[in-house]
This record gives C-alpha cells, sequence and structure tokens, in this order.
C-alpha cells in the first residue's frame, strides 16, 4: 500500500482530534495520483474528499489492514504505522513547512529507518505558501 501523510515540520499529524491536513491544492494532489487507483480513509477524513469525481474512494475505520498491495491510503487519525510497516511499499509526505501544536506524530521517521526518497517536489498551495511532497520506498 501505498500511504499518505500531511505533517508539519515536527512530524505533527493532529491537535486535539483537529487536522493539520486541509489544503485545497494537497487535496488536488492526491486525487489527481490516485486517479483509478483505490484510495483509503476514515470517516473523519471522508470530508475532504467529497468531490473526488473518478476516484474509487474507501471509508473504514480499519483502512490500514483492508487496503491491499498497490492501494493508497490517507492517514490523519491512526494511532500508529508501525503495525503496518512491512506493508508499506511508499511513504508519501506533505510538509507544510511549519511548525503547529500536535498532539499526535508520525511514528515513522523515513530518513533514519532505511527509506529511501525517491521524489520530491515543491508545489504552492491554497492555505501554505510552500508545500513539499516527499515521497520514500524501502
Amino acid at each position: 500500500m501505498h500511504v499518505i501523510v500531511c505533517l508539519d515540520d515536527r512530524g505533527g499529524m493532529l491537535f486535539h482530534q483537529r487536522r493539520q491536513s486541509r489544503d485545497r491544492a494537497v487535496q488536488s494532489d492526491i486525487l489527481q495520483m490516485c486517479r483509478g487507483e483505490v484510495l483509503w480513509m476514515n470517516r473523519y477524513s471522508q470530508a475532504l474528499f467529497s468531490d473526488a469525481e473518478g476516484n474509487a474512494i474507501r471509508t473504514a475505520e480499519d483502512f490500514l489492514e483492508q487496503a491491499g498491495a498497490g492501494e493508497y491510503c490517507f492517514v490523519e487519525t491512526c494511532a500508529s504505522l508501525r503495525p503496518y510497516e512491512k506493508n508499506i511499499e511508499h511513504l508519501i509526505l506533505y510538509r507544510w513547512n511549519r511548525h503547529y501544536p500536535s498532539d499526535a506524530r508520525l511514528d515513522l521517521d523515513p530518513a533514519a529507518e532505511g527509506w529511501r526518497q525517491i521524489g520530491c517536489t515543491e508545489f504552492p498551495g491554497h492555505s501554505h505558501e510552500r508545500i513539499t511532497k516527499e515521497v520514500y520506498t524501502r
């Protein structure tokens, strides 16, 4: 599976159950990347992709367990990706290039844990001047 996560500079994902991942440019990039493929997420995240024409969006609270090889997973609220690490083919990180308060952080550090960066692009966001998209593989 291909895991997609939005992060601040300290690896933060959520603060008091509020997302850090709302940016129309990021949502558009994700939908373009996943076009024609399955994109899994939980109900909390589904509201971000309500106008996802042409995309096969599937929602389930245990979506990381249901997702198959080659399918995409948008992760906002997962407590830990460690149990699913062996199934992750690509880790796709959208970085805000800012510090936000957070109480939930990504528990994988691709730079320190044997992941290899195979892509890095920057683009202007709707709510952020610069968003960095990094793609890692094993």
